[in-house]
């Protein structure tokens, strides 16, 4: 038995400490520890069946964090219901992660839940540093067995490891970078929380051509789907690299502003874009973890997509101008179908296109989708606005750059709205403005295309009378009496023009929030707030708030 052992039991709460060189082997009592992790409340041999008892779930946590505290990876993997998992894990802890001594502290049970917190010492070429972070437990009652078990998810050992992830301490994948925005401003995880994922990613592309080298990290190593390896997080930084610059197209403004307006709402995110350049000057998100919802969610964007409609309409000479006829009517049917506009939407049957482009009416854009045909209007999306083309956004990180499906049902006429199969994120749609104000496609970046030597998408633009009508549209979508925008882009400086979308996806009981802005030459911004309701009540002061500040 290996001296430094220590365990205290309080009440609900437990600690195990194992400390000193090398591990050694060490029972708490009998009581807890048993015998070869059979549970010792039970005085039948009959298979027990049902929740594990409150009793159960404090033992069986115990004697698992006590072997896990100890190294003794074989005994704390016979307490869990998937043993070979997590020995390779507990394993690994030890000989990939180099720690040297474990302090687990757990916390009251909520139910069959233990949570717990981790102190541990890594130790790596004569370095040495305190790895601490809190996590959980989960214990089951085994299927064939009956026996109390810990449920085994990588994520016992560290929240932010997946099937498949391994932690590791050793030399940086990848050197460390220092991320600056357009005007040499440093961006940090800390004061810039929705970049933290982002900087990881931009270093392990990108850390190699910024001139820095690697240090001595602990990190989560991730295998993707075609095999390559990278750093899905740094936890603990043994010693520092020399950290290479890399300059990104951020806007410090726009990005302050931007992470401050997506916290309001519990699934928010946003992009902003600078209309002559591509440039990405802001990406924010709340409410999804490490995603980047703002450049990878496919969501039904609704009545913002009416952006590339009204250009389709105007393209394909459907209508004429946008002050053509283009009747409000209370509903229209459309491939068996039958569409309505929202609610308390008086009908208008002298509506043109541009006063129902501001209105955001639906039956005026479902009348027109016969003769204009799902083809064009898919035709319209990719070829003019570089939307859906199989993913070749070069943007610097991974990224969806929309999807158009032509399906020969009801749902082309929806995706003309916004709804059906068409899928958009905040990426997308700011991109969209940007080609409507400008006519022409700048496929969005985050970093320069020199960058991993990157070829950039490309797309045919628009012709000037559209973009000159597009531009009106907007403007009195955002100005006028009757825009649905106005509201929400009150105190926007410049020229300014904006569309409202809602859009319902699966059913769900409140329509997703949807709204794309610009700020004539200084920047276009989209957002998304999920179960948000109308556009310009929640994702409208998202983008209005960005476009405020991005100068």
């Amino acid at each position: 038995m290996r001296k430094g052992v220590k365990v205290a039991i309080v009440g609900g709460v437990f600690t195990v400490m194992v400390g000193g060189a090398g591990y050694g082997a060490y029972n708490i009592i009998s009581a807890v520890m048993g015998d070869g992790g059979s549970s010792s409340l039970s005085g039948s041999p009959a298979r027990p069946t049902g929740p594990p008892t409150s009793e159960e779930i404090k033992e069986t946590s115990a004697k698992f964090l006590t072997a896990w505290a100890k190294n003794d990876p074989a005994a704390a993997s016979h307490y869990t219901n998937n043993a070979d998992g997590a020995l390779a894990a507990l394993e690994g802890w030890h000989d990939d992660a180099f720690v040297t001594r474990t302090v687990l502290t757990a916390g009251k049970p909520a139910g069959a839940e233990v949570p717990f917190k981790v102190k541990a010492t890594v130790a790596y070429d004569k370095k040495t540093r305190t790895l601490e972070y809190a996590s959980s437990l989960t214990v089951v009652r085994g299927r064939t067995t009956g026996r109390p078990l810990v449920d085994w998810e990588p994520s016992v050992l560290h929240p932010d490891l997946r099937k498949g992830d391994k932690l590791v301490t050793g030399e940086a994948a990848a050197p460390p970078i220092e991320a600056v925005d357009r005007n040499g401003t440093v961006l940090t995880a800390e004061k810039y929380p929705s970049l933290g994922p982002i900087l990881e990613q931009l270093r392990a592309k990108y850390g190699d051509e910024a001139g820095g080298s690697p240090g001595v990290e602990t990190s989560i190593e991730r295998t993707g789907a075609d095999g390559t390896t990278t750093t899905a997080k740094t936890l603990v930084t043994l010693t520092k690299g020399k950290p290479g610059k890399l300059r990104t197209t951020i806007s410090a403004s726009a990005q302050a502003a931007a992470e401050q307006a997506v916290t309001k709402f519990p699934k928010a995110a946003v992009v902003a874009v600078h209309p002559q350049t591509g440039g990405v000057l802001a990406v924010a998100n709340h409410g999804y973890g490490e995603f980047n919802a703002a450049f990878s969610a496919s969501r039904a964007p609704g009545s913002t997509m009416k952006i590339v409609t009204a250009a389709a309409l105007l393209d394909n000479r459907v209508l004429s101008s946008m002050n053509s006829n283009a009747p409000c009517a209370d509903s229209v049917l459309a491939l068996g179908q039958t569409f309505h506009n929202l609610k308390g939407m008086a009908p208008d049957a002298n509506a043109t296109l541009s006063s129902s482009f501001q209105r955001s009416c639906n039956t005026s854009f479902i009348k027109l989708s016969d003769d204009l045909g799902a083809d064009k209007f898919a035709t319209e999306a990719g070829q003019r606005f570089g939307l859906g083309k199989d993913q070749d956004w070069q943007t610097g990180i991974p990224s969806f750059d929309g999807n158009v499906p032509v399906n020969g049902d009801s749902q082309d006429p929806a995706g003309m709205i916004g709804q059906g199969n068409v899928q958009m994120n905040p990426l997308n749609m700011a991109s969209v403005t940007a080609t409507a104000i400008t006519g022409t496609f700048r496929q969005p970046i985050l970093v320069s295309p020199k960058y991993g030597d990157r070829r950039l998408a490309t797309a045919q633009g628009l012709p000037g009378p559209t973009v000159t009508q597009l531009r009106a549209m907007m403007h009195a979508t955002a100005t006028s009496p009757i825009g649905t925008a106005t509201q929400a882009m009150a105190g926007v400086p410049g020229y300014i023009g904006a569309k409202t979308g809602s859009a319902e996806s699966d059913g769900q009981a409140v329509s997703d929030s949807w709204f794309t802005g610009f700020r004539d030459g200084v920047a276009t911004a989209a957002a998304m707030v999920e179960n948000g309701g109308h556009g310009g009540t929640a994702a409208g002061p998202i983008v209005a708030a960005v476009l405020k500040n991005a100068g």
